[in-house]
């Protein structure tokens, strides 16, 4: 468009200067000649005035023709020209041109093809030389992802800011029976929105200063919960060629099944051994009263054979009962793992679901409780505490306070009424809790012991609050550390870029297009009116992180819509409202898509359309899309202006950028489409100096495009 109005512009000037020369000509023919002269040529022009007009005019019309074809025939082919040659070399190397315009510009459009077709032999000669040079790397990578995919172990990679860089099947399939916040697992996506943060940053900080010790292949160890579920944590750093910390590795594992197994264990030999004192005193009574008397006359003995029959058949039912509730219990050896006050008490919790309730009252001063235990032994004395306490005193509510003492944590289990009788908890210290395989430990004064912590009962006044106290050591931060920045270098067993990507903030402007990781979406809907009542029924969306499409994380759900879908918009895109029967609304489905697409740049082909459907939607579910928008449709006129409207339908831009069509007209594949095309164009536009964020969106706003409503 600049090139056309240069040459209007020239083609002005040059009608101006054309009517300048025949004005001065004139004037020098006239200033030459004799009155008498004059007269005559004044009377005779006077008859003739439209026709001097018209041949005064002829020369700008012969110009201007002249200049139009010559627009035609040479800056026009050239603009359209340029375009062309620049997605042969970019991004296309098979295109070649429908050559156009005067024939040296034919000429030239032949001989750029002639080009094209050695540059694209030389160029696949150059990509079979990097692809018989990647095939090692290619087996590396492979072998790779097929150990990552069999193991047994719930593994995710991240960055020191948090952000995913690697995940395996196991992970994203523990974390999403987890449940909880509903936050998918993907590639950049942070782990904070999906794991606690406290823990993660307590065990990031325990690494830095154990690397800054010296100590080898430093671990941390950690507990937290997700969803009503408790996660076991193990996490190791990810060291560049300098040994600054880059990343670290999370091997999770889900005890909470474990813990409630181990918990089931411990109430039924605790029911087993209730159970079993009152047959087993019978049956001693009844052998010590037959030794007793030898000489008892036949029927007393009878008497006491059927009670010592009755007796054992009994205790023998109880252990075959004993041993089918038992069945194949995991019996697990336990570390000492930090783990957070919070957590400790939600484990509790879990732990007594018919117990006594327990009431919580902190005292850390904002400050977070983090202690060094064996989290499954240390629930089971506590436990073990609040049911005795329950039962001896006949509470409802146990009361427990939580305290920071020096380098200790005192845990204190409360309640009003009654002292605690000294002998009553002498007799507790000693009972089994059936820990099972943790450091030989089988009663609470063991338990105590392996944890250095100390137990005391510190009495009230009558009736008022009575308080058993647990002093244990705390877990100590070391000391607190902020991560360094990666120095360079990266890890070598996988090509993860985004190990030196900088995190996603609200401040994207200024980043490059290459950097951000963008959704790119499609929707389906009942017609193609958005303001007059038109219904999204299907969305589908797939994300790009680093430069590459991620098939595998995608969204692809069907709306149930509340308007009629029209024939004309079935006939595209297949949907029938029977297909959308038993679909959830948009209120469902809306939150969804905002999860999944949280913390990226959005992309959509026609954007315009597919926002306005967000935004009408906005007053019904609540859900407002803020974040930044990239439309394909103006970065494809931006990179190819010399195209029509026509030419900047997605097909068109597909097939000129040499991207395949798959499953057009349906809502992910169209997302697929239009991701694929939007990488095509970046390079593009980076040609044009477009490399950010705010240059893409300001040039878009330029094009004729911008100002399409619905």
């Amino acid at each position: 468009m600049r090139l056309r109005s240069k040459y209007i512009l020239w083609l002005a000037l040059s009608t101006v200067l054309a009517l300048a020369l025949i004005a001065l000509a004139c004037f020098a023919f006239w200033a030459d000649l004799q009155d008498a002269e004059r007269r005559a040529l004044a009377e005779m022009l006077g008859s003739r005035a439209a026709l001097l007009v018209l041949l005064a005019l002829l020369p700008s019309l012969v110009i201007g023709g002249l200049l139009q074809l010559v627009l035609a025939a040479y800056p026009q082919a050239a603009v359209k020209l340029a375009e062309e040659v620049r997605l042969i070399y970019s991004v296309h190397p098979a295109h070649r041109l429908a050559p156009t315009g005067a024939a040296e510009m034919r000429q030239l459009g032949a001989a750029v093809n002639e080009l094209a077709k050695a540059h694209g032999a030389l160029h696949q000669e150059v990509q079979a030389r990097i692809e018989e040079a990647n095939a090692h790397l290619a087996q590396e990578k492979n072998r790779l992802a097929a150990l990552m995919s069999e193991l047994v172990q719930s593994v995710l990679v991240c960055n020191t800011e948090g952000r995913i860089l690697l995940y395996n099947a196991r992970a994203s399939r523990l974390l999403e029976q987890a449940g909880g916040a509903d936050v998918p697992v993907g590639l950049g996506r942070s782990i904070f929105g999906i794991l606690d943060r406290s823990p993660i940053i307590h065990a990031l900080g325990q690494l830095v200063h154990r690397l800054e010790q010296g100590k080898p292949q430093p671990v941390a160890r950690f507990v937290t919960t997700r969803g009503g579920r408790l996660l076991r944590a193990q996490m190791a750093p990810v060291l560049d060629q300098h040994g600054g910390i880059t990343g670290f590795v999370l091997l999770l594992e889900d005890i909470t099944r474990t813990v409630e197994d181990n918990s089931r264990r411990d109430q039924l030999l605790q029911q087993l051994t209730e159970g079993s004192r009152a047959s087993l005193a019978s049956l001693r009574a009844a052998a010590e009263t037959m030794q007793q008397y030898p000489d008892m006359d036949a029927s007393r003995r009878e008497r006491f054979f059927a009670v010592i029959a009755d007796e054992s058949r009994k205790l023998s039912r109880q252990l075959e009962d004993a041993l089918a509730a038992q069945g194949d219990a995991p019996r697990t050896s336990w570390l000492l793992e930090d783990m957070s006050a919070g957590d400790l008490v939600f484990a509790l919790r879990r732990n007594l679901p018919s117990g006594p309730r327990i009431a919580t009252d902190w005292q850390d001063e904002g400050a977070p409780l983090w202690l060094s235990v064996n989290s499954y032994a240390m629930v089971q004395a506590l436990s073990h505490l609040a049911g005795r306490l329950a039962v001896a005193f006949g509470l409802d509510e146990v009361g427990l306070e939580l305290q920071a003492v020096g380098r200790s944590i005192r845990l204190s289990l409360c309640w009003r009424g009654a002292a605690l009788d000294a002998a009553l908890l002498h007799e507790w210290e000693g009972q089994s809790l059936s820990i099972g395989a943790v450091a030989g430990a089988a009663s609470l004064k063991q338990v105590l012991d392996q944890h250095g912590a100390e137990m005391w009962f510190q009495p009230g006044p009558a009736d008022a609050m009575q308080r058993l106290c647990l002093q244990l050591p705390a877990a100590q931060p070391e000391q607190p550390a902020s991560v360094p920045q990666a120095r360079g270098g990266r890890p070598v067993y996988y090509d993860f870029d985004l190990f030196s990507q900088p995190g996603q903030s609200p401040e994207l402007d200024d980043r490059q297009l290459t950097e951000l990781a963008y959704t790119v979406f499609d929707t389906e809907t009942t017609g193609l009116a958005p303001s007059d009542g038109d219904e999204i029924i299907s969305i589908g969306a797939v994300r790009i992180v680093n430069g590459r499409l991620l098939e595998q994380e995608c969204f692809d759900r069907l709306v149930q819509a509340r308007t009629v879908v029209r024939r004309e918009s079935q006939a595209v895109h297949g949907i029938t409202p029977a297909m959308l029967a038993d679909q959830p609304f948009i209120e469902q489905v809306l939150p969804a898509f905002e999860r999944f697409a949280e913390d990226t740049v959005l992309v959509a082909h026609n954007a315009a359309f597919d926002m306005r459907l967000l935004q009408l939607a906005q007053a019904r579910t609540g859900v407002a899309f803020v974040q930044p928008v990239l439309d394909t449709l103006l970065l494809s006129a931006l990179v190819h202006p010399g195209h029509v409207h026509a030419d900047h339908r997605l097909e068109q831009i597909a097939a000129r950028l040499g991207v395949q069509v798959i499953g057009r007209h349906t809502a992910l594949g169209d997302a697929i489409v239009t991701g694929e095309v939007f990488l095509k164009l970046v390079p593009l536009l980076a040609e044009q100096g477009i490399r950010t964020l705010k240059q893409a969106r300001e040039a878009s706003q330029r094009t004729p495009y911008a100002r399409l409503e619905y």
